[in-house]
């Protein structure tokens, strides 16, 4: 497999913006076994991990990774990575962020969202490590929703009522279907948000919002659904009512009551006004070098930060 962000002749691609990446002295794994069905357990990551000299902590339903990761900077960690879900990664990744630490993704999940987008190969657990120990490293865009990081997308309204019910992550497709028809029904009626487009169109009753980390690639056969870049400097904004498609630095988006969210897959309520912002390279990110380093519709952009066109409906977070 070529390196990342290299050409087949072995060059350094400039547009990919990846570069060698220096050595570790503490560098500190948390590993979800229960992730992706126990991706992570099945692939041996934690002992693979420990073998390359890299601090592993395992969790369980008892832990808080928050208070875990506060105590692995405190203890003088300098790389935090996760081997796990979305939602785990948005954790780690703002203490990361915080402390001006490079980020590892492990692609433990069951969808992995992000490591497809930031060009980690998604079959590759073990590989992945090398990120600690081989690597290159580049900064990326994080995005905010009432200070809170996230690294895919909030998603709002059909989506955001949908990752609440009991059963979402098992049945998204019929929990979705169901939700629709609650909402959208003769006696249902989509959730009260307000939203001002970039043509200064108001949006209320949207069936759908989803604003993400850099637009996603809509009109992409090949690749819909992935984002061409995560250094654009610049938020995604999809609405359904009626369909819309835009990009911005930021957004507000307001509410008579608290708002049904899924914060990178996991549910969330959120206190209007819900405002979103980007912080530009604010991640320093790490991959193994021997990774494609671009998501699949990065393939087809050539201008660094270049805007995804609007088109189909996105990806289901």
């Amino acid at each position: 497999m070529s390196k990342a962000g290299a050409d087949p002749s072995g060059r350094r691609d400039p547009r990919r913006g990846w570069a060698p990446a220096g050595p570790l002295r503490h560098p500190v794994l948390f590993v979800n076994p229960a992730s992706g069905g126990g991706r992570a357990r099945r692939a041996g990551v934690a002992e693979q991990a420990g073998e390359r000299g890299i601090e592993v902590i395992v969790l369980s339903p008892d832990h808080s990774l928050t208070a875990l990761v506060r105590d692995a900077v405190a203890r003088g960690a300098d790389a935090l990575g996760v081997a796990g879900g979305d939602g785990s990664l948005g954790i780690v990744a703002a203490a990361a962020e915080a402390n001006g630490l490079p980020f590892v993704c492990i692609p433990a999940g069951t969808r992995n969202h992000f490591a497809l987008d930031l060009g980690v190969d998604r079959h590759d657990l073990v590989g992945a490590l090398d990120a600690f120990t081989d690597g290159v490293e580049r900064r990326i865009d994080v995005a905010q929703v009432n200070g809170r990081v996230f690294l895919n997308n909030v998603s709002l309204g059909i989506y955001g009522d949908a990752v609440q019910r009991p059963g979402y992550r098992e049945e998204k497709v019929r929990t979705l279907l169901e939700t629709a028809q609650t909402v959208l029904g003769p006696s249902g009626a989509a959730p009260e948000l307000h939203l001002v487009d970039d043509l200064g169109r108001e949006h209320s009753h949207p069936a759908v919002v989803l604003v993400s980390n850099n637009p996603y690639a809509l009109d992409l056969p090949l690749a819909a659904g992935t984002r061409p870049t995560l250094s654009g400097g610049r938020l995604g904004i999809v609405v359904l009512d009626p369909p819309r498609a835009w990009s911005a630095t930021d957004v507000e988006i307001d509410a008579p009551g608290p708002v049904h969210a899924g914060v990178d897959g996991e549910a969330v309520d959120l206190s209007p006004p819900l405002e979103f912002v980007i912080r530009p390279a604010a991640l320093r990110v790490r991959i193994s070098s021997r990774h494609p380093g671009v998501s699949p519709s990065g393939r087809f952009v050539t201008r660094p930060g270049a805007a995804a066109p609007p088109g189909r409906g996105p990806r289901r977070p």
